[in-house]
């Protein structure tokens, strides 16, 4: 009983849960292989994002200035290449990451009903059924978008990031230092946000919950609705219930 309560509870509120990310690498290592051709392909996007402003500074303060119409042609060509080049690493990026995220979730999946078809009949008493349905369709989606999206394109702009605020300091530190002074108050901004929208995202979770429980227990026991003519007072429950679904996800 205590496993199941402790499969069943709630979330840390951290960004990074690292006993989390740490099990999540466990259903990545069948994956391994293309695991690490996405952190390479990553890294080499990460290169080829200050190279087009380099080329573009080369062009415009030595090519053009000088007239060297030889030299401005070589720097277009190269241009082009290195867009041609981001773009077919953008199409690797984004298919690698998605057929990943795609299998590991499957396993997730897999493991998670396994585990559901385990536990006590006393858990199912206790647990309302669309929670269930919730946690083993809805949250694991949602798991997989930000595996598949979201975790390779954090990694790509951070690495990008360093590198761009590299290139900038190189090149002129004193111009570098005053584009960067409202990062800490975008830092303390996006701080102030993620505590308002972690506390959303829980209420929407909830009330996800809340619906799928009230509709699969209403359409299980429709025979018990319609003998006790309790039509009209479920369908202003589940109006009720369906405005706090509505409320949750626009506040």
């Amino acid at each position: 009983m205590n496993e199941e309560k402790k499969s069943a509870g709630s979330p840390t509120g951290q960004i990074f849960d690292w006993v989390i990310l740490r099990r999540l690498y466990d259903f990545v290592r069948p994956y391994r292989t293309r695991f690490y051709g996405l952190i390479g392909i990553i890294l080499i996007s990460a290169v080829l994002a200050p190279i087009t402003p380099l080329l573009i500074r080369r062009t415009i303060d030595t090519d053009i200035n000088s007239g060297d119409y030889g030299g401005l042609a070589l720097m277009l060509t190269l241009m082009v290449s290195v867009l041609v080049l981001q773009s077919f690493i953008q199409f690797l990026n984004t298919y690698l990451s998605g057929w990943l995220g795609q299998h590991v979730i499957r396993d997730v999946r897999i493991q998670l009903y396994r585990k559901i078809l385990h536990l006590r009949l006393k858990f199912f008493d206790n647990t309302p059924i669309g929670r269930l349905v919730t946690r083993t369709i809805s949250d694991v989606e949602t798991l997989a978008d930000v595996f598949s999206e979201g975790m390779a394109a954090i990694a790509g702009d951070l690495l990008q990031l360093v590198l761009i605020i590299g290139v900038m300091f190189y090149t002129d530190w004193k111009m570098a230092a005053i584009s960067l002074s409202t990062v800490p108050v975008m830092l303390l901004c996006t701080y102030v946000f993620k505590e308002k929208i972690k506390d959303s995202f829980n209420e929407v979770r909830s009330a996800v919950a809340n619906l799928n429980s009230f509709v699969q227990e209403r359409i299980t026991g429709m025979n018990i609705v319609q003998i006790f003519g309790s039509e009209q007072l479920e369908a202003e429950k589940f109006q009720h219930i369906n405005a706090q679904h509505r409320n949750a996800n626009i506040r």
